[in-house]
């Protein structure tokens, strides 16, 4: 038993009556305000000067990674809502940088992808993008990243369980 558990620390349970919620304290509070400071940190490094909201870099990325994505897989592989997929292929669209199509194998949906100009916008993007990660992390060593990294993972697949129930 580690030390932590015998002091009663891990796997702690906030008491839930009445009262007892304090928001700095309340972790998916602190990680939704995190994620926002870190989204907006690195936007600041292309924002105004490539004109992308957070909402289209991020379509932009994820369609880098893998083209063919229709709105509502875009929509889960960017973790965004429909509304904000929607306006944002829309913006992209019509700047030039994202085309849509009708899917062949499913002509109820259409199919996401870069345009020659988008390919063009993320390949500038992308270092900026990492180079503001790399300003992020750099007080980091491998051992904290990789376990943040799990740490998250577990997270997310926990809330994932959760969730289902």
């Amino acid at each position: 038993m580690s030390e932590a558990s015998k002091n009663g620390e891990a796997g702690r349970v906030r008491d839930a009556s009445p009262g007892s919620l304090r928001l700095g304290d309340y972790l998916p509070y602190q990680l939704a305000v995190a994620s926002n400071q870190v989204s907006r940190m690195v936007a600041r490094s292309y924002q105004s000067r490539f004109g992308l909201t957070i909402w289209e870099w991020r379509v932009i990325a994820v369609l880098a990674e893998e083209a063919g994505h229709s709105g509502q897989s875009l929509g889960e592989a960017a973790a965004m809502d429909k509304v904000s997929v929607s306006r944002s292929v829309s913006a992209l669209i019509k700047r030039g940088l994202v085309s849509r199509a009708r899917n062949e194998v499913d002509r109820r949906s259409s199919v996401l992808k870069l345009t020659d100009a988008g390919w063009v916008i993320y390949r500038q993007v992308e270092p900026v993008a990492l180079a503001a990660e790399n300003a992020l992390i750099e007080d980091f060593d491998a051992d904290d990243l990789a376990r943040m990294g799990r740490l998250l993972e577990h997270l997310k697949r926990r809330a994932g369980v959760i969730g289902e129930v």
